[in-house]
C-alpha cells in the first residue's frame, strides 16, 4: 500500500459502520464508543498480495456502500462507493498487518477526526475543525485522482463490476445488528 495516497484518517461512529462491525463480529473492529478506525485513500494504492479469492462483499442496503471483508476469517477490509469511478476506499485499520504505533506513524493518530460523534454508544468528543479539514482532504484527493485518471481498484473488475457480488442484508438482519448495538449501550452482550 502506498501510504502517500491516503487522504485522511478518521474514526466513524455512524450506525452503518457500527452495523458493519457487528456483521463482521470480530473483536477490535469497534472501539469502546462503537467507532471504526478508517483510513480514507485512493483505491489505486491498495494491493492484495495474497488471499484475493477470499474477498467478499456486503451492503447494508440495495444502494448503500459496498463493504468488503475476508470471508475466511471475517477480517474487515473497508468500504467503497458502488460507482468505481469515484476513487475512494475507506480501509478499516484492523486489516493492516502492522502494529498500532506503525499505523499512527503512517497515517496520524486515531481519533483526530471524528465522524458522527452524536451517534456513538459512549461519550465521544466531536472534532469540528479537523472534520472540515479532513473532508476537504478527501474531496481534494478524489478530485486529484479523477484528474490523474486513476481508475485502478482491486475492488472492481476491468468492466466496473464489483469483484464479488454484494450480499445485501435484509431489513431483519439489519434490525438484529442494531439490537446488538442497543444491548451494548445498555451494558449487555458484546460481540
Amino acid at each position: 500500500m502506498d501510504t502517500r495516497r491516503a487522504y485522511t484518517r478518521a474514526t466513524c461512529y455512524c450506525k452503518d459502520c457500527r452495523a458493519y462491525g457487528r456483521f463482521i463480529g470480530q473483536p477490535g473492529v469497534l472501539d469502546a464508543g462503537g467507532g471504526t478506525d478508517i483510513v480514507a485513500m485512493a483505491p489505486v494504492a491498495v494491493r492484495f498480495t495474497s488471499g484475493s479469492e477470499h474477498i467478499a462483499c456486503m451492503s447494508l442496503s440495495p444502494n448503500g456502500l459496498l463493504r468488503w471483508y475476508a470471508s475466511c476469517c471475517r477480517t474487515p477490509l473497508g468500504n467503497t462507493p458502488r460507482n468505481p469511478k469515484v476513487p475512494y476506499a475507506g480501509l478499516v485499520t484492523v486489516c493492516f498487518d502492522a502494529a498500532p504505533e506503525a499505523v499512527d506513524t503512517a497515517f496520524g493518530p486515531q481519533g483526530r477526526i471524528v465522524l458522527s460523534a452524536k451517534t456513538a454508544t459512549a461519550p465521544v468528543s466531536a472534532t469540528p475543525l479537523t472534520f472540515i479539514t479532513g473532508g476537504l482532504r478527501i474531496f481534494a484527493g478524489i478530485i486529484g485522482a479523477r484528474l490523474r485518471r486513476e481508475r485502478a481498484t482491486p475492488f472492481f473488475d476491468a468492466s466496473g463490476r464489483p469483484l464479488r457480488e454484494p450480499e445485501v442484508i435484509s431489513r431483519d438482519q439489519r434490525a438484529a445488528l442494531e439490537q446488538l448495538d442497543a444491548r451494548q449501550e445498555d451494558g449487555g452482550d458484546r460481540l
